[in-house]
């Protein structure tokens, strides 16, 4: 039976995040959701307030043996811009922070390595704001956001925002893609 790990991101949107995600060969699954706040199991209305705490995030499932931690925050840090607080592009709010949600030491330990490495090549005028925490808790997104963008892609928000990140990772990751 193959392996399963789990790693849990805030780069904005969660629809863009998932729909980089589920391209890569490797990834069982995507599930977006909210993590990061001190509310019991938000509502996406509720969190777009700002009021929760929760960060808009997604929670991947990956066979280690075919993708490895570390190529997922590679992927993580190349689709969005982990310099700006609070913000991803025009979406505003502590929903769309950047964030790493760690559930191991290892994890942890990676994406400490990945911001050092990142902040010495200066990859970015601006240092990285990213957060890196213990996920305390992941409350899944409501049904309507899952699989966002192949359902919706002549939607506004898909071809603006969402089209240009995946076209970025398939560029930069072709060899991971699943075929």
């Amino acid at each position: 039976m193959p392996r399963r790990e789990i790693a849990t991101l805030a780069g904005g949107c969660f629809w863009c995040l998932e729909a980089v995600y589920l391209e890569l060969r490797g990834v069982v699954g995507v599930q977006s959701g909210y993590a990061g706040g001190h509310v019991a199991n938000p509502s996406y209305h509720l969190v777009c307030t700002g009021t929760t705490g929760h960060a808009e995030v997604v929670q991947i499932t990956f066979d280690p043996d075919e993708i490895s931690y570390r190529d997922l925050l590679d992927v993580f840090f190349t689709i969005h811009d982990p310099t700006t607080l609070n913000r991803q592009g025009n979406d505003v709010g502590t929903q769309y922070r950047s964030a790493i949600f760690y559930d191991a030491a290892e994890q942890k330990a990676a994406a400490d390595e990945a911001i050092a490495e990142l902040s010495a090549e200066k990859v970015w005028d601006d240092p990285i704001v990213t957060e890196v925490l213990p996920l305390q808790e992941f409350y899944p997104a409501e049904e309507y956001h899952r699989d966002y963008f192949r359902l919706h892609p002549d939607q506004a928000y898909c071809r603006a925002v969402i089209a240009p990140k995946v076209a970025k990772a398939r560029k930069a990751y072709f060899e991971k893609l699943k075929r």
